[in-house]
């Protein structure tokens, strides 16, 4: 049986840190497409399933994005390594340290909005179906349109941050050939 290992190599990220980064990216992606394409659907039983689905996904990202944050405030990232911070240009590295602020932003402020609109417009969110969480906020169909465009805007916010994220991540990986991406490699 194969053990998971408690310390990563110098350089890599842990592999609690990596499984977390992953399966938040996967879910991030998949509930913006389905946010994407459910919201042009003409209401039906689909949509609505669709909705319920996107509002469950949102509380399960709100919920893996306080668990890594957690980790991420008790667990050091690895330095980046010195012959890479040499060579990587002070805006980069500026870049670098803003995107994933602002990402770890998003990963809270998306769902918190989708949840404030979905509360004000008077639609609960049962986790699973099983779970009814309260109200963010009061209902109100008003806030509701205020609070709509909000979530849209940082779910669109965060997409770009990703593209940015996953742009920056190949060209350290095919042009500069710094292995950079094996810090977050799934595997050992």
């Amino acid at each position: 049986m194969n053990r998971i290992p408690t310390r990563s190599p110098a350089g890599r990220y842990g592999p609690v840190a990596v499984l977390l980064h992953w399966v938040l990216a996967a879910a991030i992606v998949t509930a913006f497409c389905v946010g994407l394409y459910m919201a042009d659907l003409p209401m039906s039983p689909q949509r609505l399933k669709l909705y319920n689905w996107h509002k469950w996904a949102g509380v399960a990202i709100l919920a893996l994005s306080a668990l890594r944050l957690l980790w991420r405030l008790t667990h050091r990232a690895p330095p980046l390594p010195a012959a890479m911070q040499a060579a990587m240009p002070g805006w980069q590295r500026t870049a670098y340290h803003a995107t994933h602020g602002l990402m770890y932003l998003s990963f809270f402020a998306v769902p918190l909005t989708g949840w404030a609109y979905s509360s004000a417009a008077g639609f609960p969110i049962v986790w699973f179906g099983v779970l009814p969480l309260p109200d963010f906020v009061p209902h109100d169909r008003a806030l509701a349109e205020a609070i709509k465009p909000l979530h849209e805007l940082s779910a669109f916010g965060l997409a770009g941050l990703v593209v940015l994220h996953v742009l920056a991540a190949l060209k350290h990986q095919f042009i500069d050939r710094d292995g950079l991406m094996g810090r977050m490699r799934l595997g050992r």
